[in-house]
């Protein structure tokens, strides 16, 4: 586990800044904030 990074983890983006970087990004009860660059090499899979 990794900064609350793990699988079957919902995540959602509450915000982003107002030049697009950065962005927070809600995970269960954690609140995480990267650089888009950062945000890019995390993979994420729709469930639906």
């Amino acid at each position: 586990m990794d900064l609350g990074l793990m699988p079957n983890v919902e995540v959602i983006l509450v915000r982003s800044a107002p030049l697009g970087d950065p962005i927070e990004l809600k995970l269960e009860a954690t609140s995480l904030t990267l650089r888009r660059r950062e945000a890019s090499t995390i993979e994420i899979f729709d469930d639906e």
